[in-house]
């Protein structure tokens, strides 16, 4: 049976039984006195042709050349100009008639200008119906005085100065231990572990003899499995299991035309006309620049728009007063820079010079290194024996011809597609079909191809 690569999709589904039997099945070979299941698979009796290709295939064999005829070209007549005038009257010109055109008249009105020189009598109605009425000033009741300035200072007190009591501050309690005075006598270092340490003798370690190596008076057995069950056969090269590579096609050069020299007819081509642009000519005369805006628009003369900026104000020229309550009420501190406020060494660093010896070093004892026992057999001597290189696998393998997929050129092999299973595999089936044993009777073969 026909394995792909890919997974199955279940694209297709026909409702056909599915064929249990493995290609293990199939190509296991067996041994012994096992026989091996009977293949439900047609025995392949395709013998191949091993004469030399001819090179002539179904296309050459039926194909028929035929006459090329090209196709006449037809002449082109010769023009010949007609006597007489074109009539060059259409229907637009008949059926139209001309009308004279004015200039277009404005729908704006026309000013009206008063160039009479009489004085016009008419009196408005705000002046008819307004009568002036004869009122009276009132006098002001402002008593005019003279600002002057207190001699004196400001004493009244103000909400804030009668409802504030002065509180004194309450510093926070510090919680810094008194100054303790050095002590004058000498430093006692004495601790609890020092005085209560009771000092024990240690006793000496135990250090195991060293035994002395003696050598073994039997000889050494040096001979492994291998050495004992491998015989050395001498036997032939290997033959190499890749095919015979085969050259596909033949050397004949090719001899014939193709469908494309055969039915291509060529073309007479013309260049396409150039289209060249009219000449520029510039118009004779002077040009009117004279617009309607020009022409109708009259100039007034405007008085220029009085800025409205306000008036300068009164300055005064007596000297400024620039007394405040914080100049007059605050006074500036002097404030000193704080110290460091750094505790003095309890512990006077050590004098003289650093001994670098540690406890490591003082009680560490060298001792010398010992190189373990190699325990790797001596070197056997090789026989001269040929080795036997041969396998199971290369002298009872048979090299098989590689078959060729029908899925690929089913009309070039001798194919024609029957159905598709559920798993999406195609089966074809030989146009030719083979005789088996005694039998006349024709037999379908079926193979699967590739999906």
């Amino acid at each position: 049976r026909h394995r792909c690569c890919h997974r199955p999709t279940k694209i297709y589904d026909d409702g056909g039984q599915p064929c249990h039997k493995t290609e293990y099945l199939e190509n296991y070979p067996g041994y012994g006195n096992i026989c091996p299941p009977e293949s439900c698979k047609p025995k392949p009796e395709f013998q191949e042709d091993r004469g030399r290709m001819d090179g002539i295939t179904t296309f050459k064999s039926d194909y028929l050349p035929y006459d090329i005829v090209k196709r006449p070209l037809r002449p082109q007549a010769e023009y010949r100009p007609k006597s007489g005038k074109i009539d060059l009257g259409t229907i637009y010109q008949r059926d139209y008639n001309p009308h004279k055109v004015g200039p277009v008249t404005l729908a704006r009105p026309r000013e009206r200008k008063h160039t009479s020189g009489a004085k016009v009598d008419t009196i408005p109605t705000y002046r008819d119906d307004y009568r002036l009425w004869k009122s009276q000033r009132t006098e002001s009741c402002k008593v005019e005085r003279a600002y002057e300035p207190p001699s004196e200072k400001f004493g009244n007190p103000s909400t804030f100065q009668d409802d504030y009591i002065p509180r004194q501050p309450n510093p926070p309690q510090s919680f810094k231990p008194c100054e303790a005075k050095l002590p004058e006598g000498p430093f006692d270092g004495n601790t609890i572990h020092r005085t209560a340490y009771v000092v024990h003798e240690m006793e000496p370690m135990f250090v195991r003899p060293r035994e002395e190596y003696k050598p073994s008076d039997q000889p050494f057995e040096d001979l492994t499995t291998h050495q004992r069950d491998f015989k050395g056969v001498p036997g032939e090269q290997a033959k190499s299991c890749k095919p015979e590579s085969r050259k596909l096609g033949s050397d004949d050069p090719f001899k014939g035309t193709t469908e494309f020299q055969d039915r291509y007819q060529p073309y007479l081509v013309t260049m396409p006309e150039f289209h060249k642009p009219r000449e520029y000519i510039p118009p004779t005369g002077t040009m009117d620049l004279n617009s309607t805006n020009r022409l109708d628009y009259i100039s007034h003369k405007v008085a220029p728009r009085a800025p409205i900026r306000p008036a300068p104000g009164r300055k005064t020229t007596g000297p400024f007063q620039g007394k405040t309550t914080t100049r007059e009420d605050y006074q500036p501190w002097k404030v000193c820079r704080q110290g460091l406020i750094k505790k003095e060494q309890e512990i006077q660093k050590p004098t003289g010079k650093f001994s670098s010896l540690t406890t490591f070093r003082s009680h560490y004892i060298p001792h010398q290194a010992n190189p373990p026992q190699s325990f790797k057999p001596v070197q056997a001597v090789a026989t001269a024996a040929p080795f036997k290189d041969e396998t199971l696998y290369r002298t009872e393998y048979t090299p098989k011809k590689p078959e060729v997929c029908p899925g690929h050129h089913p009309a070039a092999l001798g194919y024609v597609y029957v159905n598709t299973d559920s798993q999406g595999h195609k089966f074809y089936r030989q146009v030719s079909p083979e005789r088996s044993g005694s039998n006349c009777h024709p037999i379908p073969k079926e193979v699967p191809g590739v999906s």
